[in-house]
């Protein structure tokens, strides 16, 4: 229980940021971007399990394999999948949102501020699992930062969602990123001393800079789910 409260806590600072912030990111929405982020578990739970390799157990290779592709690829792929499959829906139920919206700038912004909230909706879930073990306070504190870490990357991979279809090497670079930065945390935080603290300063620095990129440089204000079509026309009226 106390680890799935700590995971929440990045996700109740993040709604009540966009509540105040005023963007147009409505709570039954939120929600359910909580539920496709944690939904991401279970295809990484399955790939993990197929990509166990006995032998490969020792050495340089096998801690690469462990930490960045055994674990941090495949858990940023079962969000992508996820992520993707929320703005095939969501495109289709409502026309004008989702993958079916013109790729624009605050498009990009849009698919970061939800691929960062399914994140953190991932990091609970996955605290649930954790939760039926016996562990130690220090793991318990470092949940807090792995939900941070958890809502960094999936800010990446919601804007590879979004960037997939129109410039899938966009995509793939955030991807790249997104399991990069994910290794490296889940690499140095297994080490003792100063590389533990490393991994903390990585997963906050790196949620920092997902907070900044959703907050600068929106074109027509603080509108996450506003749709493109209001847009285009708030513009034209400028224009005119």
């Amino acid at each position: 229980m106390i680890l799935i409260t700590i995971s929440s806590i990045p996700v109740a600072a993040v709604y009540l940021w966009f509540r105040i912030a005023k963007y147009k990111f409505q709570f039954i929405r939120f929600l359910f971007v909580l539920l496709a982020g944690a939904a991401a578990l279970f295809p990484a739970l399955v790939l993990q399990n197929l990509l166990i390799i006995p032998n490969l157990t020792h050495g340089r290779a096998a801690l690469f394999y462990e930490f960045f592709i055994r674990i941090a690829l495949t858990e940023e792929l079962s969000r992508l999948l996820m992520l993707t499959i929320f703005f095939l829906i969501s495109g289709s139920v409502k026309k004008g949102e989702g993958l079916y919206q013109p790729l624009t700038f605050n498009v990009v912004k849009k698919g970061t501020a939800i691929g960062l909230v399914a994140g953190l909706g991932f990091s609970i879930l996955e605290s649930a699992r954790y939760a039926a073990q016996d562990m130690d306070i220090v793991i318990i504190l470092f949940r807090f930062f792995t939900a941070a870490l958890h809502g960094a990357c999936g800010s990446r991979i919601g804007a590879a969602a979004v960037l997939l279809r129109t410039n899938p090497a966009q995509a793939l670079l955030r991807i790249i990123t997104a399991a990069a930065i994910h290794g490296v945390y889940n690499l140095m935080v297994t080490l003792p001393g100063l590389a533990s603290i490393a991994a903390v300063i990585i997963a906050l620095s790196a949620f920092i800079t997902a907070i900044l990129t959703i907050r600068g440089g929106w074109n027509t204000g603080s509108q996450i789910s506003a749709a493109p079509d209001s847009e285009d026309e708030s513009a034209k009226r400028q224009r005119a």
